[in-house]
Parts: C-alpha cells; sequence; structure tokens
C-alpha cells in the first residue's frame, strides 16, 4: 500500500484559456464593486452625507474582498458568489415590489438581475474558472 503523494494537485487549467480570463475576470470583479458601490456615490452626489462612515466602510470593504478573489482566495471568491447570488435575488424581489407602484422600482430589478448575471459569470465562463484556478494553484504552491 502507498502513501499518497502530497504536494500540489495537478493543475485542471488550460494557461491558455487562463491568461485569456485576465480581462473578464477583472471587469466582472469591477462591475461587482461599481454595482455594490453606486447606491452610496449616487447618494453622495446629490448631497446626501448621510451614514458616511459606514458607507466608506461598506466600499472598502467589498474592495477588499474583491481584491482577494483577484489575488486566488478561494474563501473570497465563495464570498463574492454567494453574496451576488442572494443579494441579487433580494434585489430584484425588492425591485419587484417597488415595480409595482413607480418605475424606478424596474432599475432596481435590473441591478438585482446584473448582480446575478456577475456573480454567475464568476462559476460558469470558462475564460474566468480557468483564471482563477490558475490563481489559487499559484497560491497553493506558494
Amino acid at each position: 500500500m502507498s502513501t499518497p503523494r502530497r504536494g500540489p494537485d495537478p493543475s485542471p487549467f488550460d494557461p491558455a484559456l487562463a491568461e485569456s480570463g485576465r480581462v473578464p475576470t477583472l471587469a466582472v470583479l469591477a462591475g461587482l464593486f461599481m454595482l455594490a458601490t453606486t447606491p452610496f456615490f449616487g447618494h453622495l452626489i446629490q448631497g446626501n452625507a448621510d451614514n458616511l462612515a459606514r458607507n466608506v466602510l461598506y466600499a472598502a470593504a467589498t474592495a477588499v474582498l474583491l481584491t482577494q478573489v483577484w489575488r486566488g482566495s478561494v474563501w473570497a471568491w465563495r464570498l463574492t458568489v454567494t453574496f451576488g447570488m442572494v443579494g441579487g435575488l433580494l434585489v430584484f424581489v425588492a425591485g419587484m415590489l417597488a415595480g409595482v407602484s413607480n418605475w424606478q422600482g424596474w432599475i432596481i430589478s435590473l441591478a438585482g438581475v446584473a448582480f446575478l448575471l456577475l456573480g454567475t459569470c464568476l462559476i460558469a465562463v470558462p475564460a474566468i474558472r480557468a483564471f482563477l484556478d490558475s490563481r489559487w494553484a499559484g497560491r497553493r504552491r506558494a
């Protein structure tokens, strides 16, 4: 009976596909950041600085989480996908409920759909997954 070999697992990603996933991954992460911080910046532009410290902390935490995804953290990727899916669903439902009485609810629903799509891209787009797999393999080796 032989003992299992310890060390890095064989990588499941294609290096050429991983390199082509760099820009789409960055675009998805930037899109998630913009969607998450748009309400805060919209209120700030309108001159409403209520809860400024809390909103700055929220934006900074979002940036840190998405930076960790970029650097290859699996737990940050899992959290981001979870937040994108759950948050997107909640935003979509809230927008649908608000859309019954005014048109702005439809815009909120579209933001929920955008969260759902961007979260799904982190899972389902092969180039993005290959890029993230290469980052995860690099972190595992280090």
